[in-house]
């Protein structure tokens, strides 16, 4: 097999085990199908939200416990238009979106305090200093970005994941990017 395609023959491995557990756990109510999926997944959404949440592990994980209790009961009715991730990161979002409302924050009012990174010179440091530098970041364009960089989606899967237009998310990324740039120019070397 050409070296080039392997990932995606992989990826599309990946898809087709991943619609098999979906269609097992719709078709036959199979929960073990369901744990699979949740266990392949639920790292990565509860990172996304921890950072949507201020790192606030434990709502955090509730955020995420929630999105996949909604994700079961509503398996049903999930379109395959878009990857089971996307799918279900946009009910978590929605989730964090529901807890501001409830608590009568607005989105914009969830700002990061930067941490200080100053003398971390290993991959720990490195990450705490993206951290840092997204937390810089308005919180709708932090969600763009985090997803875009941390989470690999494409711009459209962003868009239907945010529920926001494909040009907003263009917007973001666009003038986020320099910014995450000059705040990382000393980890270029």
């Amino acid at each position: 097999m050409n070296a080039a395609l392997a990932p995606l023959a992989l990826n599309l491995v990946k898809d087709v085990a991943e619609a098999q557990l979906i269609d097992r756990s719709v078709l036959s109510g199979d929960h073990s199908a369901f744990q699979e999926l949740v266990k392949r997944h639920q790292s990565a959404l509860r990172y996304s939200l921890r950072q949507l949440t201020k790192w606030d592990e434990a709502l955090a994980d509730d955020l995420a416990q929630e999105a996949f209790l909604q994700a079961f009961q509503k398996l049903g009715s999930f379109r395959r238009e878009a990857k089971f991730s996307s799918w279900l990161y946009r009910i978590g979002y929605n989730l964090f979106l529901q807890h501001c409302r409830k608590k009568r924050l607005e989105t914009e009012e969830i700002i990061f305090e930067p941490a200080d990174v100053s003398g971390e010179e290993n991959s720990d440091g490195l990450h705490k200093a993206l951290a840092a530098a997204m937390a810089g970041l308005k919180p709708e364009a932090r969600s763009v970005m985090h997803l875009s960089l941390h989470r690999g989606c494409t711009q459209q899967e962003i868009s239907d994941i945010m529920g926001i237009p494909l040009g907003s998310v263009k917007t973001h990324i666009n003038r986020s990017r320099p910014l995450l740039q000059s705040h990382m120019s000393e980890w270029r070397e």
